[in-house]
């Protein structure tokens, strides 16, 4: 067995991999989805690593790269072992060892997401000197089981349509919250060609926008200009994503614990808690080489 970079690897045999690792999971993936994810999420092959056995991959780690927060950062996009691999440490053996190769291309801290349930897995990230630095909540709810979204007051010089990325970028600030690395405008620009933009205006200001993956169900931002609030703009964001959605449900993932305002509005139209998440990070300067 040995450990190497995944650069020279094609996405064929990244995804036999990927799809070997998580084949006993509910969730499975096809080739596009998960194209799409590794986009989204800044996927470097360089910089990501695996352990092979017979020229096959038996665990890995996909790094995404890029800044946050002003930090250049390594982001799990995704860590895997077949089954019959687990249990022998090798998720640490490949971190350990892309340790000295992120370093050395100036990554400067390392940053996962981690469901709060998971136990063991937290335990052995703060063995490893990660810190949690936020709790996530999650969302999840089938579309014909949102409440009352064609029933809301509609402003009456309102007006929904597409807009690009750069408007998205400039409408940052109706958000109440940094967002998470895969929420986060930089993976929006990575990934624009797979999302939806659309815009809610009062005649020509736009108060209002969400972005979201028709094919994922994922609602990635959605958010409004503060004095527009409790007008029912949201709602009708909501509206024409669920009516552009090709999937029978929308989540809503990594929204900080400590939001009243987006909680507040997904349960008012009974989409509910999924489960939580902690961001953790370690911090790469400060860590023993």
């Amino acid at each position: 067995m040995e450990i190497r970079s995944l650069e020279n690897i094609s996405f064929d045999a990244l995804f036999e991999g990927f799809s070997y690792a998580f084949s006993d999971y509910e969730i499975h993936f096809d080739k596009s989805e998960v194209q799409s994810m590794l986009k989204r999420r800044g996927y470097v092959p360089k910089l990501s690593f695996a352990a092979f056995e017979g020229g096959k991959i038996v665990a890995f780690t996909l790094n995404g790269i890029g800044m946050f927060k002003g930090i250049q950062t390594a982001y799990d996009t995704g860590t895997g072992t077949v089954k019959e691999y687990r249990g022998c440490g090798l998720a640490g053996e490949i971190f350990r060892y892309s340790l000295p190769f992120l370093r050395q291309a100036g990554i400067r801290q390392y940053l996962l997401e981690v469901l709060q349930n998971n136990h063991k897995a937290i335990t052995l990230y703060r063995r490893m000197q990660f810190d949690t630095t936020i709790e996530f909540d999650c969302f999840k709810q089938s579309i014909v089981n949102i409440d009352n979204i064609h029933s809301v007051n509609k402003c009456a010089n309102l007006r929904i349509g597409l807009i690009d990325v750069d408007t998205v970028r400039q409408a940052q600030t109706f958000c109440d919250f940094y967002p998470s690395w895969q929420n986060s405008i930089e993976s929006i620009e990575r990934g624009a060609s797979d999302l939806t933009c659309i815009g809610a205006f009062d005649l020509y200001e736009l108060i209002g926008f969400s972005v979201f993956d028709r094919k994922s169900g994922d609602l990635t931002q959605i958010a409004v200009k503060e004095e527009y609030r409790r007008q029912g703009v949201a709602s009708q964001l909501l509206c024409e994503v669920i009516r552009q959605m090709c999937t029978d449900f929308v989540k809503v993932i990594n929204v900080p614990s400590d939001n009243l305002s987006l909680p507040a509005f997904l349960k008012s139209r009974n989409i509910p808690l999924m489960n939580k998440q902690f961001e953790m990070v370690m911090d790469l300067t400060r860590i023993s080489k």
